[in-house]
């Protein structure tokens, strides 16, 4: 801990997952700052999902907390990744797998770019993903990531969860373990002093609680950030059309197997998750208002349940997009204070502890300062811009011809995209390498060579059939037979989801 932090009074305002992660982290690694969360008994946490990516994994691990005492007492589960269906209707595309890469993958990944380059190309060889990456066998076998002790490689994975009970999770562990203090109250009021930094909340009953630093973590209200301190709001709804949700959560169907990945399922005017969970499947239907009325999306979603009118749907809206900064005077947003990006990569914790830990090293090299705060500001900008574009090429690259709304076309026709995404489209069609491409972009940091690759050859964004020829002699015969082999051999190691999950009978 630097001298900067020492004694520091950090104030969050805002509980829910993102306020009491923050809360862990900081307690953590500043002992010697008085961390004061204040959360209002009124409002309640919007959990519009209930997926991570493999980062939530190191959160955990970081705090010191095992999965057999969290992930039973959130009714957690394991997430391999995420299986896409019905976004594109191309033979032989109709679904594929977006892993988390492991590191295992290093051995058959480069077969799976070169086939794909020699496909767009216009060769006539296999190149879909799920043939090459093996958390695609392990989560159509629904397996659980925990592989046999002789078996050399680790897998990457993250969880599926209980958003409410994750946050009530953190907030006692908080409290009980770290030092930081929990306050119910309503804040009436903000508080600047002239420099124009925050300098109190004031509470309706006239309660004054200071602070040296704050973090806005008050949901999309934006308390601090946007009504306080006036940071501009970066709306990104010119290439990410969904602004709605439909959340209607089912009974878990107890006969095995358990599922050990998410599905997003195309739909009319966007797409559905399914998240499996011990006690529950949790289902939403996110989609476009200017395409679906809030009862016609709920209709749908019924039917593709196949629940009829049984169950109370919950209805959602969402602003996406992002401040503007997220280090303003000596105020730090997180969660959807900060900003939102649509549920379907599961990036809102990922984010949330990036940027935590981000500012965490900014004030411990260069204290609170611009030294500290401008280039900080810079690399959370970029990194919620590269998580869009990866997400505006799912809904860019559909080959979704079954579209009543037109939506799927329109989202096809977007044209406003960044120049990173641009050229990657560019280097994709004109059978660029890829991978190299990523790597010199700088852009791997958010989603790897192997996401790109899954996403648009999962998709058969290929030349048409008709048009491909058979391998010539100038290209390498990559033996399928071999990797399948490969594959299931490394397979065997793995077992049955619910064998391996923290509290559930082997």
């Amino acid at each position: 801990m630097t001298q900067a932090a020492a004694g520091k009074a950090i104030v969050i305002l805002g509980g829910g997952t993102a306020g009491w992660m923050a809360a862990c982290l900081i307690a953590q690694r500043w002992p010697h700052a008085q961390v004061t969360l204040v959360e209002s008994p009124e409002i309640g946490i919007v959990g519009v999902g209930e997926g991570s990516t493999p980062q939530l994994k190191y959160f955990f691990d970081r705090l010191g907390i095992a999965e057999a005492e969290w992930m039973p007492a959130c009714d957690a589960t394991y997430k391999l990744g995420i299986g896409f269906h019905g976004w594109s209707d191309r033979a032989g595309y109709t679904a594929y797998y977006h892993p988390f890469p492991t590191a295992l993958d290093s051995h058959t990944a480069p077969h799976f770019f070169y086939n794909t380059r020699a496909r767009r190309t216009g060769r006539d060889v296999v190149a879909h993903p799920d043939r090459f990456l093996l958390p695609a066998r392990l989560a159509a076998a629904a397996c659980a990531p925990q592989p046999d002790a002789n078996f050399p490689f680790e897998v990457s994975y993250g969880y599926h969860f209980d958003a409410h009970k994750v946050g009530a999770f953190l907030g006692h562990h908080a409290t009980t373990k770290l030092g930081v203090v929990r306050l119910q109250r309503t804040i009436a009021d903000v508080e600047r002093d002239a420099s124009g930094d925050i300098a109190a909340l004031l509470c309706d009953d006239g309660e004054r609680i200071p602070g040296d630093v704050f973090l806005d973590a008050s949901g999309f209200r934006s308390i601090l950030f946007e009504k306080t301190l006036g940071v501009p709001f970066q709306s990104y709804a010119d290439t990410l059309f969904n602004d709605r949700a439909v959340v209607l959560p089912t009974p878990r169907d107890e006969a095995p197997p358990l599922p050990s990945q998410t599905r997003a399922t195309a739909l009319s005017a966007g797409w559905v998750w399914d998240i499996p969970l011990t006690t529950r499947t949790g289902n939403g239907y996110v989609y476009s208002s200017r395409h679906l009325s809030p009862d016609q999306a709920e209709a749908e979603l019924r039917a593709h349940l196949g629940v009829g009118d049984v169950g109370t749907a919950r209805h959602l809206t969402m602003r996406v997009g992002r401040v503007a900064k997220s280090w303003s005077h000596n105020a730090l947003a997180i969660g959807l204070a900060q900003g939102f990006i649509e549920p379907l990569e599961a990036t809102a914790l990922h984010i949330v502890m990036a940027t935590v830990e981000a500012f965490l090293d900014a004030v411990d090299a260069n204290g609170f300062t611009p030294a500290a705060s401008a280039p900080f500001n810079d690399t959370i900008a970029a990194r919620y811009d590269g998580v869009r574009d990866y997400i505006v090429a799912h809904y860019r690259l559909n080959q979704r011809a079954t579209d009543p709304t037109g939506y799927w076309a329109e989202a096809r026709a977007l044209s406003q995209l960044s120049d990173p995404l641009k050229s990657l489209m560019s280097a994709w069609f004109t059978g660029a390498d890829m991978a190299a491409l990523i790597e010199q972009m700088g852009i791997g940091r958010y989603y790897s060579a192997i996401s790109w690759h899954c996403l648009m050859a999962g998709y058969g964004t290929f030349p048409d059939d008709a048009r491909l020829v058979p391998a010539g002699p100038d290209i390498e015969r990559i033996d399928m037979l071999k990797i399948d082999d490969f594959l299931d051999r490394c397979a065997l190691n793995f077992r049955p989801h619910l064998t391996h999950l923290p509290g559930q009978p082997n």
